[in-house]
């Protein structure tokens, strides 16, 4: 961010247009090589690594490789959404870090309305629930109800690894979502980078 800053100071550059490879964060990103590192979170089975368990903790033998593209997409977005997506975020339970990484891109540095992509303050207004945070069963209803007020047709996003996995905690809906997005927390490169993808938008 200080870096993205100072830029902006002295080039005048208020938001990015490419996506530049020098302000790309080593994590979270996609990891390479082999670790016989016992991950506490099973990130890491008999050499293979799972994106979506993966707290980037830093600690195994694995390198980042500075590709963001850690997401996967289930299915086609209906074609409605195309033009434009309206977002309402629900917090399941996190740390706060998945909160600001994904009002983030909302801010000047990422832009994400240029794209329209659009945050919703209601789930009555949205087109999709991006689901963040530890799964809890108090928390089970609130989702069920944020998903009845949507109108349909309406999609869900699993927003990271507490949401994917259940993180170091290991409670999660164990259900594929629409759009999956790794990270402890996901970047905003990657989060615009999967949803850019899932409109057909594709870098």
């Amino acid at each position: 961010m200080s870096q993205w800053f100072l830029k902006g100071i002295k080039k005048g550059i208020k938001t990015e247009k490419n996506f530049d490879d020098k302000f790309k964060p080593d994590y979270p990103s996609r990891l390479e090589g082999k670790s016989g590192y016992n991950c506490p979170v099973n990130a890491i089975k008999n050499g293979e690594w799972d994106e979506n368990k993966c707290i980037y903790c830093g600690k195994c033998d694995l390198k980042p490789t500075k590709d963001e593209k850690i997401y996967k997409i289930n299915d086609k977005l209906p074609k409605m959404f195309k033009k434009s997506l309206y977002i309402y975020p629900l917090d399941s339970g996190t740390c706060g870090a998945c909160n600001a990484e994904f009002n983030s891109i909302f801010y000047p540095q990422y832009d994400a309305n240029r794209f329209n992509i659009f945050l919703s303050n209601t789930p009555r207004h949205a087109d999709a629930l991006l689901l963040m945070g530890v799964y809890t069963e108090k928390m089970h209803d609130v989702m069920i109800d944020a998903l009845d007020a949507m109108p349909d047709p309406k999609i869900i996003i699993g927003f990271g690894s507490c949401a994917l996995s259940g993180g170091i905690l290991g409670s999660s809906i164990n259900e594929k979502f629409n759009v999956e997005i790794a990270g402890c927390p996901p970047d905003p490169y990657t989060i615009i980078s999967a949803i850019l993808k899932y409109k057909g938008g594709v870098k």
